[in-house]
């Protein structure tokens, strides 16, 4: 009988998920396993290896005896799929080179989303998949996904970055149900990371943006797509091993295949309590989880998605390792996240303006409320009971949603990692400034703003203004650090009182009074000037058009704009004329 051939996203539209959860198991919480080896793995590895070689073969005959046993059954389980035509795609270094033309940072965040998933439609993976159910595209490129992220690059981080066990680097196994990490104290170094390696174990680096340009481009980008946090963690896993028990995160993730393959089984929420969970679970047992509802082998170019809350688990079968990178967002991004911060918040509002929620508990409401009185039938614990669900009923009318939603946008801001600058956001923003030290003497210091200068945010999300109820701040990413929260948020209070002065055409801000030199008071209040910044993206703007009140102020807040890299402008600026002193 001929087989049918059929394209990727048809693959993907036929993938059957609504499958009925398994039976719920008794819930065992299971500690995780973070221990330190036994003397013959704590400590260096290096000065431990002719002690562990003969455990270390016989694990490997174990790992690889299983591995056998999967690779059968999974062989036998993909036979439809493999049947798929290859799909292709233009190289990442193409497609990364070709955002850079986009004028747009929303746009290039949509392109270079649809370039991952290829070729199901972004649309319909956000009604049809995401966080609803996991999804596998077989690409048959293995290509595909080339120049993110590879072994050699992972050997080159090794060898010349500062990669800490336990901070960036984790080792990890999984032999016979036990889940155990390795991490001895210090620098992660090729000698100690690959001898594990050699042992059966796995190598998960946590960080890969702070040490790969390219993962740090790809996450900036995919973060306005989310408008949450990406992150990244990349595995390394050798032949016919596992490193992870079943488990299931509170991110959403995309498993990206670099080099070799994996076998991965996914398995249905156990029970509706752990649909979209707020936090990662423990480690399972394999009674624990059921019968997989996707059981797949990943081999280079292709992708596996699936949302928070599905266990999973992924090994690698005997004839090859695997190199893989998940790409994850949306941790901590749910209404009910949101709620966190607008409740109390509304309560504290309604306290201060409804004498309603200040009236006295009623004298005796110990004696017939309470878990000790909660089986009683007595009227005050109806009336009680009403008058709570009269007063939650009007909270909402104190309810600071935009305060709240300003609150997470921070935080998102907090996570963000700062944007990758192309070729010509480079040449025309502070970073690409001319300003030098040339033959003794600083050479092209300031720039040359006028009203006739246009410009435009760096990014659509680089810049938000977000209030704390006191006050309007300019939070932005553009100071941040590769390193997840390495640094403050950064934000400057946008309607404060200043002052501004000139010494040889420099723009200075100070808060402080100096009788030595000529200050105009200067009322930094541009809340509507930031505003119609952030609102006329991506399309530039003249200094001139700005809603400010004088020429000066337009100028002024374009200097600071521009100094704190938020901005850039439509040319490559100039520095300032210099004053000759005679």
């Amino acid at each position: 009988m001929e087989s049918k051939h059929m394209s990727a996203f048809a693959l993907y539209q036929t993938v059957q998920l609504d499958l009925p959860p398994p039976v719920k198991k008794p819930f065992q919480r299971v500690q995780v396993e973070v221990k330190k080896k036994k003397k013959k793995v704590n400590g260096s590895a290096a000065a431990n290896v002719n002690q562990t070689r003969a455990k270390r073969k016989k694990i490997r005959n174990k790992l690889v005896k299983a591995a056998n046993k999967e690779s059968k059954k999974a062989g036998s389980d993909i036979t439809q799929q493999q049947e798929e035509k290859s799909v292709t795609g233009e190289s990442l270094d193409a497609l990364l080179t070709e955002l850079t033309r986009v004028n747009n940072s929303r746009e290039r965040a949509s392109k270079l989303f649809q370039w991952l998933i290829k070729p199901v439609p972004a649309k319909y993976f956000f009604r049809e998949t995401w966080e609803k159910k996991p999804v596998y595209v077989q690409r048959k490129n293995p290509d595909y996904y080339r120049g993110l992220f590879s072994t050699a690059e992972f050997d080159r981080i090794l060898r010349e970055e500062n990669v800490q066990y336990g901070v960036n680097l984790d080792i990890t196994s999984y032999v016979n149900g036990k889940r155990e990490t390795h991490n001895p104290p210090g620098r992660a170094l090729p000698f100690t990371v690959w001898d594990f390696y050699e042992s059966g174990c796995s190598v998960r680096l946590l960080n890969p943006q702070a040490f790969s340009s390219t993962v740090w481009n790809v996450l900036s980008i995919l973060q306005e797509q989310f408008g949450s946090m990406a992150g990244a963690n990349v595995y390394l896993t050798p032949p016919g091993t596992q490193g992870f028990a079943p488990h299931y995160d509170d991110i959403e993730a995309f498993v990206v295949q670099l080099e070799g393959k994996k076998h991965w089984r996914v398995y249905n929420p156990r029970s509706k309590d752990e649909v979209l969970p707020v936090l990662s679970s423990p480690n399972f047992d394999q009674a624990e989880i059921g019968k997989p509802i996707l059981d797949v082998v990943l081999e280079a170019g292709d992708l596996l998605f699936f949302p928070r809350g599905f266990i999973h688990q992924g090994n690698c079968l005997p004839d090859a390792h695997s190199l893989h990178i998940t790409i994850s967002s949306y941790q901590k991004n749910s209404w009910g996240d949101l709620l966190h911060k607008v409740i109390p918040a509304a309560l504290e509002v309604a306290m201060e303006e409804d004498v309603a929620f200040r009236r006295g508990l009623p004298l005796d409401y110990l004696t017939y409320m309470g878990v000790q009185n909660s089986e009683k039938e007595d009227p005050r614990r109806v009336e009680f009971l009403a008058r709570i669900e009269k007063l939650m009923k009007r909270l909402p009318n104190y309810a600071p949603v935009d305060a709240a939603v300003d609150q997470k946008a921070r935080e998102f801001f907090h996570d963000c990692l700062p944007p990758v600058l192309t070729p010509d956001e480079l040449a025309t923003s502070v970073q690409g400034a001319l300003t030098r030290w040339e033959d003794g003497n600083a050479k092209d210091v300031g720039v040359n703003i006028t009203t006739q200068t246009c410009i435009k945010l760096l990014r659509a999300g680089c810049a938000r203004l977000c209030s704390d109820g006191d006050a309007v701040h300019l939070c932005y990413t553009t100071d941040n650090s590769r390193v997840y929260h390495k640094e403050e948020l950064k934000s400057f209070e946008i309607q404060t009182e200043v002052y501004l002065f000139c010494v040889s055409g420099l723009m200075l801000y100070i808060v402080l009074w100096t009788s030595a030199l000529l200050f105009l008071k200067y009322f930094f209040q541009h809340t509507d000037a930031v505003e119609f910044l952030i609102h006329s993206y991506p399309n530039f703007v003249t200094v001139g058009t700005l809603p400010c009140d004088s020429v000066q102020d337009k100028i002024a807040l374009a200097e600071l704009l521009f100094e704190k890299g938020i901005i850039h402008t439509s040319e490559p600026l100039q520095a300032p004329p210099t004053v000759q002193s005679h």
